[in-house]
């Protein structure tokens, strides 16, 4: 594991690592741009985009709202199909139950369609330890499984690598040197990954959405490897959170029309697939076997909170890290886990007991306005952060600095005291107007900015003289000055009498 994804640092010294390698930033700032140009372009096209996200919203909120009951008819549905589901409360319950699976059908390889689950449980180390062979089949979780690296974005796995390094990457696998070309990569990949399809005892899928009223899983993906790694395998083992269902096909037409456009500006994603269970006598393919694992891990502790029940709306689309200004500058290892962005560092505390990345955001609400689904990020965050605060969980030097502002806002004039002996303690670090001295609360502002100087007048004096200056005005006036002045007072509804 790198530095970029190594859970031990620290949120700012994983963002100081972010912030100083000029080919991530670049790299993630070109793609996050292009997705927001291509749904701003595929938004507009639809038309009613407003309508459609409320309308996701809503069928979210009632699913969550309802989430044992479509759990129910979901779960009955898949076993009268012939498929069989499990249950995990956790990780470790996620892991047992697939390597139940695995040891009984004497597994040599897995071949895996693109799943945060999957990231989020660390199977494949798992499968790795056990000596079994796994293959990343989504291309860009190929690459990255090849370096060794989490996932950088929720959609785009790789949008941190170049042509070059992906080549090298390659090259290591081919035993020979491949060129830096898009097509000769692809064609490679192409090739060795067909290889895998055929030889995997198992295939594992996630769920983009699992339908209640037919039992189906629902995959979305634009290489065509969630198909095959599902058709070919005689064993699929679906990996789905318990969030991730809807209730009927009518709701995944919905879906589809906000997932593709909000993550990719797309119509449509390439394939979408819908398994029915496994294959029956008269299929041309399909797995003799389907296992369902739907997984808790912390998920459920989500359910009745008024502040963070939405977060379960989310359907995975990414468009809150193309939009957010924290994740365009750091990309997503600077948030230490599976999930980054906005959504991530939502999450990430809530799943994984990361709570600083509440502070992750700057609360300007571009999350909320790119979700599909209108999921309050930027509230969240608030709450977060709130909690941090009365579990004590903030720096020592924040709570006294935050208990003497209190103690000197609460006195006015104390504080306008402190403020003029800060107007002339500033001085000797201003320089242009601005104060640029890299010392105390002002060194990591100061380090890509620089912070205002305070006004030579405050807000207070600025009032008091206006106030002093109309007085007198008032009092120069004529009679019938005041009195023209009392009925436009009058016709305006003001209720303060004129002077």
């Amino acid at each position: 594991m790198n530095a970029k994804t190594s859970s031990t640092a620290t949120l700012n010294e994983r963002a100081q690592t972010a912030l100083n390698d000029n080919f991530l930033r670049n790299a993630v700032k070109f793609t996050t741009e292009r997705l927001r140009t291509n749904k701003v372009s595929a938004t507009d096209e639809l038309g009613n985009w407003e309508e459609w996200r409320e309308q996701g919203r809503q069928i979210r909120l009632h699913t969550i709202a309802h989430l044992d009951y479509y759990l129910s008819l979901f779960v009955n549905n898949v076993r009268a199909l012939g498929g069989h589901v499990h249950f995990a409360s956790d990780a470790k319950e996620a892991i047992e139950i697939t390597m139940n699976i695995v040891k009984e059908k004497h597994t040599r390889s897995v071949v895996k369609s693109k799943s945060m689950l999957s990231e989020e449980v660390h199977i494949n180390q798992v499968f790795e330890q056990h000596g079994i062979e796994v293959v990343e089949t989504d291309l860009g979780e190929y690459i990255i499984q090849l370096a060794g690296e989490t996932p950088s974005h929720i959609i785009i796995p790789a949008i941190h690598k170049n042509k070059e390094q992906v080549a090298e990457l390659f090259s290591n696998v081919a035993g020979k040197r491949l060129p830096a070309d898009t097509a000769v990569l692809a064609g490679f990949a192409r090739s060795k990954l067909r290889e895998k399809f055929l030889e995997a005892d198992i295939g594992m899928t996630g769920c983009n959405f699992a339908i209640a009223e037919t039992g189906s899983i629902a995959l979305f993906s634009n290489e065509g490897n969630a198909r095959m790694v599902s058709t070919v395998p005689k064993t699929q083992i679906t990996f789905m959170g318990m969030e991730r269902i809807i209730p009927s096909l009518e709701d995944l037409e919905v879906m589809a029309t906000l997932l593709p456009r909000a993550a990719t500006g797309q119509k449509l994603t390439v394939y979408m697939s819908l398994i029915n269970g496994p294959r029956r006598s008269d299929d041309s393919d399909g797995p003799e076997e389907l296992h369902v694992v739907i997984i808790d891990n912390g998920r459920s502790k989500q359910l009745g909170d008024p502040e963070f029940q939405e977060v379960l709306n989310c359907i995975r689309c990414g468009a809150c890290l193309n939009a957010c200004p924290v994740y365009r500058h750091v990309g997503g290892h600077a948030y230490g886990w599976v999930y980054s962005g906005p959504i991530g560092a939502v999450l990430t505390p809530l799943l994984h007991e990361d709570k600083e990345l509440a502070n992750a955001s700057s609360l300007c609400g571009a999350c909320y306005e790119a979700c599909p689904v209108k999921i309050p990020l930027h509230d969240m965050f608030v709450y977060q952060r709130r909690r941090n605060v009365e579990e004590a969980l903030t720096k020592k030097a924040e709570q006294l600095g935050m208990k003497a502002f209190k103690f000197i806002s609460s006195n006015h004039r104390l504080f306008h005291r402190i403020l003029r002996i800060s107007q002339l303690g500033q001085k000797p670090f201003v320089k242009g107007g601005v104060i640029t001295a890299k010392i105390g609360p002002l060194k990591g502002w100061n380090t890509y900015r620089y912070a205002p100087k305070l006004a030579q007048h405050s807000f207070r004096d600025t009032w008091k003289a206006l106030d002093t200056e109309l007085q007198f005005e008032l009092q120069e006036m004529g009679p019938e000055m005041k009195d023209r002045l009392a009925d436009i007072l009058k016709k305006r509804g003001d209720t303060h009498e004129s002077q």
